[in-house]
């Protein structure tokens, strides 16, 4: 947990010098970093999700997508099953079928899966919201991110086999 506690505590300091625009960030960087390292390796993730959060929600907006239809053009994805995204996000489904339905006369669902230009759009957006965080994982260089990746990845599998993100 030290190694990774460094990795991440480097990147989010890091992110703090690009908080400009990232409203998010901004308000978690000002709370003081808690004293017990598992405070710390939270406070740390929290912050480089707002940093990426804030990037993409920059992204959404340009391109002109919504909240809901953000989180239904990734659950077209299939990456996310659609039932974990409607009950963690409780959007009334005349309001999820209404948006399905402008999304489909925007040629970005085929259905309930992402047209082509559907996943190019995704594409973009995803690829442009990388490129605002890199700031932040620039600092740790390939290897450092690499290795957060390597070290990180067991904590994420025991909050999901452990129950705390169900999905349906």
């Amino acid at each position: 947990m030290d190694e990774v506690l460094a990795l991440t505590r480097r990147a989010a300091e890091v992110a703090c010098e690009h908080a400009q625009g990232r409203t998010l960030f901004a308000a978690h960087a000002a709370l003081p970093w808690p004293q017990e390292p598992v405070l710390q390796l939270w406070h740390a993730q929290t912050l480089l999700r707002e940093f990426r959060g804030d990037g993409y929600v920059a992204c959404l907006l340009s391109e002109g997508i919504e909240g809901l239809e953000a989180l239904i053009l990734h659950a077209a994805t299939g990456e996310v099953p659609v039932d974990f995204l409607k009950a963690s996000r409780a959007w009334p489904e005349e309001e999820w079928a209404g948006t399905q339905e402008r999304l489909r006369g925007r040629g970005l669902l085929d259905g309930h899966s992402l047209s082509t230009e559907g996943v190019n759009l995704r594409r973009h957006i995803e690829d442009r919201t990388d490129r605002l965080a890199l700031p932040a994982y620039a600092a740790l260089g390939d290897v450092g991110c690499e290795r957060l990746a390597e070290l990180g990845s067991p904590f994420g599998r025991a909050v999901v086999e452990a129950g705390l993100l169900k999905q349906s």
